[in-house]
């Protein structure tokens, strides 16, 4: 589970109750219906008329991904690996490599992998690469899309439904009472929608694309990784070259750990 996810949720829910109680509101004024119906229920028919129906069904995963940690090999997971097998390659060729294949559980990586061994060219590998990682990434921005846009509608929505409020507010002058509090009631829809949009929307988006970008660079190194042992640099060198990937700090001990296990 992606507990950043879930704690941001329920420090956000905290944040805005434990302010209104410190402000003397009445939690109770948060039980209502019609505001939530306005919002929650406005944002998805926006949504839903906004997007495509295919890209509407990835919201459930899209969940899915927001709240768990997708097991991803690592950088540092890949350079010593990656090591290994530049060594294997110089000392008895690439076709050598062809017995690691079915030790690789990312399907990105056995596939650039074995064009390698196949014998296809650098430039082949590293177009074919490069265009599964944009359209990969045009996938993942299109779902973060959605939970931009729904940031955009929610606040706006809570204007329209803090305007509905107002005009049944309106319709009972004679009662001062009853008319305060459904002033306030009306104002709700608004604290939803801005809660929703900044607090939820927006904030899921801005995760979903570092995610993808995350991965990307992923990616990126294992291009790098397969292309450099087709070119027949030493180990030595695509570690160097794949350590720039990393903070500072990562990189100096991943570079010491190497000069130590090799010696």
């Amino acid at each position: 589970m992606d507990k950043t996810s879930l704690f941001g949720l329920l420090l956000g829910i905290i944040a805005v109750t434990f302010g209104m109680l410190l402000k003397g509101a009445e939690f109770s004024v948060l039980i209502n219906p019609a505001a939530i119906v306005i919002i929650f229920l406005g944002t998805i028919a926006s949504v839903v008329i906004a997007f495509p129906t295919s890209e509407i069904k990835r919201v459930p995963k899209l969940f899915g991904i927001l709240f768990k940690e997708k097991k991803m090999i690592t950088i540092q997971e890949l350079i010593p690996m990656f090591s290994e097998w530049a060594q294997i390659a110089r000392k008895e060729g690439l076709l050598a490599l062809e017995a690691k294949l079915p030790e690789i559980d990312d399907p990105f990586l056995r596939n650039g992998l074995s064009m390698a061994v196949d014998g296809q060219s650098a430039e082949f590998i590293r177009d074919v690469m490069t265009e599964e990682i944009e359209a990969m990434e045009d996938r993942h921005e299109g779902g973060a899309q959605i939970f931009s846009q729904a940031g955009t509608y929610a606040p706006t929505l809570g204007v329209l439904g803090a305007v509905v409020g107002l005009i049944a507010a309106l319709t009972n002058l004679e009662n001062v009472e009853e008319l305060g509090k459904s002033i306030g009631a009306a104002f709700v829809a608004t604290l939803f929608g801005i809660f929703s949009g900044y607090v939820l929307w927006h904030p899921f988006a801005n995760k979903l694309r570092r995610k993808s970008k995350q991965e990307i660079i992923v990616r990126q190194v294992m291009i790098e990784g397969i292309l450099s042992i087709l070119e027949g640099q030493s180990a030595r060198a695509i570690e160097q070259k794949l350590a720039i990937y990393l903070p500072d700090k990562e990189r100096k001990a991943i570079l010491e750990e190497s000069v130590n296990r090799n010696g």
